[in-house]
């Protein structure tokens, strides 16, 4: 798959204010790149597929969610920032590293989605507790302590899409004897190798 491929596959079938705001997001990111590692340097070149459609992947999982979407340890606006322009619908994106919180309250700005798009300098435990429609994360931590991290925002409903890449059978099969509920694992569009988790009902075991 090439970089124009990538962007065709995510913006051909969008609005056109929205894929401008996808293409602008991408600007943005490689601009910062200068100033703080928001990615791998050798993933610039390859954004649209490695980073735009990899996180654009995870709205189908989730398309009859319309609540609030929380996605944890948002570093680059990956996945929150993806799902928050092309999606019409609150996002809390939680990053507790100041210079990338910063950067993520710019690009929401800039982008003009502030209305329905918070960004949170904080860790996850001391986030505002907001119930969760979709609880998302990338690159963030195990599966099982994502499960920890995430589980103060969940109710019995609440979506968890967490692309694991080609880890996650492995992280799934060491969460479960900690946790129930409904899990399966989704082929990644980007890496055929890679898996996203889907679960719901997550609950601790006791």
């Amino acid at each position: 798959m090439t970089e124009d491929e990538a962007e065709a596959i995510v913006c051909d079938h969008v609005p056109r204010e929205t894929a401008a705001r996808l293409r602008r997001y991408v600007d943005l990111m490689r601009g910062e790149a200068v100033h703080q590692n928001l990615v791998s340097t050798s993933t610039l070149d390859l954004v649209w597929q490695r980073h735009i459609l990899d996180s654009a992947q995870v709205l189908p999982l989730a398309r009859e969610a319309q609540d609030l979407w929380v996605d944890i340890g948002s570093g680059a606006g990956l996945p929150g920032i993806v799902v928050a322009i092309l999606r019409e619908a609150p996002a809390m994106l939680i990053e507790p590293r100041a210079k990338r919180a910063a950067f993520l309250q710019h690009v929401v700005d800039e982008l003009g989605i502030a209305d329905r798009t918070s960004i949170v300098a904080k860790t996850a435990a001391s986030a505002p507790l907001r119930p969760a429609g979709v609880i998302s994360a990338r690159a963030v931590a195990s599966l099982d302590a994502l499960f920890a991290m995430g589980l103060r925002f969940a109710t019995p409903e609440t979506l968890w899409v967490l692309p694991k890449g080609r880890s996650a059978a492995d992280e799934l099969a060491a969460a479960r004897p900690s946790w129930h509920g409904d899990f399966r694992l989704v082929p990644s569009q980007t890496d055929s190798s890679a898996s996203i988790v889907v679960a719901r009902g997550v609950r601790p075991k006791t």
